[in-house]
């Protein structure tokens, strides 16, 4: 069982960038499919990025050529570098870890905040 651990939120202004980090412990990491999802109070959760084990990656039309999600499996780490931010992108992003189309653990979340 894969065991998840965000870092790197925090408060930005709008126009400023961050890079999320997701270690991973406990199981092959590369083995996995993973994903970046967002969610602010009262709404759903949404699906920013995700990165195959084989390395293919997806953004979302909100974030595309803002965002960008790669992994190190040499490090067993995802990233989500964020670019361009917007008031809009404010909440808790949280990393998640799917193979066989199931996912298999979430992270705890860790929270943006970008003030315009």
């Amino acid at each position: 069982q894969v065991q998840l651990v965000e870092s790197g939120g925090g408060l930005v202004q709008a126009g400023g960038s961050l890079r999320l980090s997701c270690a991973a412990s406990g199981s092959l990491f590369s083995e996995y499919d993973m994903d970046w999802y967002r969610q602010d109070p009262g709404m759903q959760r949404e699906l920013v990025a995700s990165v195959t084990s084989g390395g293919y990656t997806y953004a979302a039309d909100s974030v595309k050529g803002r965002f960008t999600i790669s992994r190190d499996n040499a490090k067993d780490t995802v990233y989500l570098q964020m670019n361009s931010l917007k008031p809009e992108d404010t909440a808790v992003y949280i990393c998640a870890a799917a193979r066989w189309g199931r996912y298999d653990a979430w992270g705890q979340g860790t929270q943006v905040t970008v003030s315009s």
